[in-house]
């Protein structure tokens, strides 16, 4: 068991040790029947090639996509925010925005209509060096004073905004993204209507739903502190330590990885090690908020994968869940790795240890400190 679980995990069954077996045990045999259970609901067997199981897993997917296709991209906004309950949070206000480009972009003709879209370009249209700069300089001079509670806002650019992102968007692998700090989530308009995509942006709109009010709540907590603005830093960077996990003392500590490290480095060392992923969580929330108005049962095979033979020899993974699945679809060319059901199977050994709430509460208390200590 513990041997399957470690596999799947792409690490050593050493790393499981100081964890609860039992808590270990129930894990991959949930995993082992939902496996089954899909696979007979499929019409399909063990004895299936990965690629045959994957197919039909996203013609599974695309009934979705389709049921999602009647929505216009506006509605489709609006659609989510309903979905997530037209969340607020602790943001940056506008006017101090304003002040922060007339330092940092004297230059730039910046208006109460087009601040929303100056702001979301600065993630695409300045080299690293300049938004570094722009990060260390700008934020090092804001106070709790130069934020305020308002909606999340939700954003679709102009069109020509899109080949100017088009190395930003190769590198994210999709046209959704944030500023948490802001409370800004923004689309960019591809005009490319490949099969999932209309799925893959509505997930990623109810996710980002999910992590911005996360990280405002994060803002304020830390809003008196006398480390506000590094520990924001911290937050916004979505910093994960790189210190050794101790296991001396009878304590047990778990890495808080507050981003998908594998997008930058499948072989990083701290994904082969006992953490905990926020991001999994919020995906595990969004798939929820899918589930009900779109038809299948996404949310119970988050964490779900299995081991099939290749029809190019060997085995190959396969990833049950909707979000490596969407991405699949979307991206095929660009697919290196299931990186989400590895996080999210991460998060269920210690939602099976702890229970979900407690999980979540754990984390939004020890994300700073970048380990949650049992």
């Amino acid at each position: 068991m513990i041997e399957k679980l470690a596999k799947l995990l792409r690490t050593k069954p050493e790393v499981f040790q100081g964890l609860p077996q039992d808590v270990l045990g129930r894990v991959i045999d949930e995993n082992n029947m939902l496996v089954r259970q899909t696979l007979a609901e499929l019409g399909l067997s063990r004895n299936c090639v990965a690629e045959e199981i994957t197919h039909v897993l996203v013609s599974k997917l695309l009934l979705t996509d389709q049921h999602l296709k009647i929505l216009s991209r506006d509605r489709l906004l609006e659609k989510a925010q309903e979905l997530a309950g037209k969340p607020q949070g602790f943001f940056i206000k506008r006017k101090k925005a304003f002040k922060l480009l007339e330092k940092f972009l004297p230059d730039e003709s910046v208006n109460a209509d087009n601040l929303t879209s100056i702001l979301c370009s600065l993630r695409f249209r300045h080299d690293n060096a300049w938004m570094h700069r722009f990060f260390d300089e700008a934020y090092r001079e804001l106070t709790p004073d130069d934020f305020e509670t308002r909606a999340v806002e939700l954003k679709i650019l102009e069109p020509h905004w899109l080949n100017i992102a088009a190395k930003f968007t190769k590198h994210k692998l999709h046209n959704v993204s944030h500023l948490k700090e802001f409370g800004i989530i923004f689309v960019l308009p591809d005009k490319q209507e490949s099969p999932g995509e209309t799925l893959r942006t509505f997930m990623l709109l109810l996710h980002y739903l999910k992590e911005v009010p996360f990280y405002s709540r994060l803002f304020q907590k830390i809003a008196n502190e006398p480390d506000f603005i590094p520990k924001l830093q911290y937050l916004l960077r979505g910093d994960v330590s790189n210190e050794k996990r101790k296991t001396k003392n009878e304590k047990y500590e778990v890495r808080i990885v507050q981003r998908y490290l594998a997008k930058d480095d499948i072989h990083d060392w701290r994904l082969l090690e006992p953490h905990v992923n926020p991001e999994a969580e919020h995906w595990y929330k969004a798939e929820g908020d899918l589930e009900r108005i779109a038809h299948g049962e996404w949310q119970k095979l988050d964490f779900v994968g299995d081991y099939f033979p290749s029809k190019h020899g060997g085995e190959k993974l396969v990833s049950f869940g909707l979000i490596d699945l969407n991405m699949e679809l979307a991206e095929a060319e660009h697919r290196r790795f299931y990186y989400h059901q590895q996080e999210a199977l991460w998060n269920k050994i210690f939602i099976e240890y702890l229970g979900r709430d407690r999980l979540n509460q754990l984390i939004e208390e020890n994300i700073i400190s970048g380990f949650i200590v049992l």
